[in-house]
């Protein structure tokens, strides 16, 4: 019997590219497969460029303390490809596909597939539909992996509820330069009488969203003008409509997390056919957890690296936006707990580093740039990545992996510090790995 890991080395020879947006191959796919995409539960698609993560964690939350079955399909993983299909139980809280049903499912797809030309990323998606489809569930959240209008989630046809997160530049190679190029695939996830909540915008990205809208003829719920959330005396207040509702702040932290935790509440109270009560939202927005997003890492062989009285942090951000956002939740913790910050970033090549650094300046003591094992992409060098921050305006070196930038830090500035971890996912998959 193969394991998952043999066959999803064999699958990402199918094709020469890891990205390569189409729909065609995986509708070829999913037609001989018995289109197991049509026989899903009601699906809410999640696209955007900073928060689909996020609220995908709120909604999964607050729909199970509602006593709802929930599958979820994200991308990247962590630490196991199994992260990406979470099977929902019924009466407990959803899981990671166990190897057996993982292996299962892709020896299926495999060899139904016959060696036609496919991404590794459209063949998967099409093994986690099978899943899906052969396990029951009251709903599906489904996120997609890429833009949105030639993302291989985008074959199904008519999700019971869609939201797009806020859009900024990120991936300009495979959207585009600009911003309204980024946001007309995102809103490729528009269609005809689906309700779609729209997060906090930039106006260029709105006008193209609302525009797609209107051509399809997709209903949307915006933020600024449907609903707005905000912190007001150490609680979240979310309204819409005649609605006011005043909740527990959410579990994960950082000011963008209002943003997410407002959309999500919002996106649970239109879910038409589900019932939401205001005591379940309040239960997911507490127990909601999402690791690498301001993650604290405590009690483990990293964490031990570090002086007493030392903090470490893990955040999988990587663009500008993500940048701006966690320099933000870091400057709120210096006010809060005043501690000296450092930081160990790797980032993956085609990323804006720069933009993304440029953030930290004044706030951030030192940056360490270190590699990426096992990056799906060439990242950037250490001494590269050192040298886009000194660029931005930040004292940095490079180190030649994690547990020598923590020894670093240790050692050239003594004493209490709190360390982030940052700019990419993978980098922060590897460190959970590590701890």
């Amino acid at each position: 019997m193969p394991t998952s890991d043999k066959l999803l080395a064999d699958l990402k020879l199918l094709h020469p590219k890891l990205i390569d947006l189409s729909l065609g191959r995986v509708e070829r796919l999913l037609a001989k497969l018995g289109d197991p995409h049509l026989a899903l539960p009601p699906i809410v698609h999640i696209a955007g460029t900073n928060g689909k993560g996020s609220v995908t964690a709120y909604l999964k939350a607050i729909l199970e303390a509602s006593g709802h079955t929930v599958h979820v399909y994200t991308s990247p993983h962590l630490v196991r490809f199994h992260e990406r299909i979470v099977i929902g139980r019924k009466g407990a809280s959803a899981a990671p596909i166990g190897e057996a049903q993982l292996v299962d499912v892709l020896s299926r797809t495999q060899a139904i597939n016959q060696g036609d030309d496919i991404t590794q990323f459209e063949i998967t998606t099409a093994a986690a539909f099978l899943a899906f489809a052969e396990n029951p569930a009251d709903i599906l959240l489904l996120e997609v992996g890429l833009g949105g209008r030639l993302d291989a989630t985008n074959v199904v046809p008519a999700p019971r509820l869609g939201v797009i997160t806020p859009i900024s530049l990120d991936h300009a190679d495979k959207l585009g330069e600009r911003l309204s190029l980024i946001a007309a695939e995102k809103a490729g996830i528009l269609k005809r009488a689906m309700k779609s909540i729209v997060s906090q915008q930039d106006e260029e990205a709105m006008v193209v969203i609302a525009g797609a809208a209107e051509r399809v003829g997709a209903e949307l719920v915006v933020w600024g003008q449907d609903f707005d959330a905000y912190e007001q005396a150490g609680r979240l207040v979310v309204q819409r409509h005649d609605q006011l509702l005043d909740l527990p702040l959410p579990a994960l932290i950082g000011p963008h997390q209002i943003t997410n935790a407002g959309t999500a509440v919002v996106a649970a109270l239109e879910l038409d056919g589900f019932k939401i009560g205001e005591k379940a939202i309040e239960r997911g927005l507490q127990t909601v957890r999402w690791p690498a997003r301001m993650q604290r890492l405590t009690g483990g062989p990293l964490t031990d690296l570090l002086k007493p009285g030392s903090e470490l942090w893990l955040d999988g951000g990587h663009n500008p936006a993500a940048g701006a956002a966690l320099a933000q939740t870091m400057a709120d913790l210096e006010e809060r707990a005043p501690r000296p910050l450092h930081l160990i970033v790797g980032m993956l090549g085609l990323k804006d580093a720069e933009g993304f650094l440029r953030h930290f300046r004044g706030l951030a003591r030192h940056v360490v740039a270190v590699p990426i094992p096992g990056a799906h992409e060439q990242p950037f060098t250490p001494e590269a990545l050192a040298q886009a921050a000194r660029n931005a305006g930040l004292s940095a070196e490079p180190a030649a992996h994690v547990e020598e930038a923590l020894l670093r830090h240790d050692a050239q500035f003594p004493g209490p510090k709190r360390v982030l971890i940052c700019g990419s996912l993978y980098l922060a998959g590897h460190v959970l790995a590590l701890q």
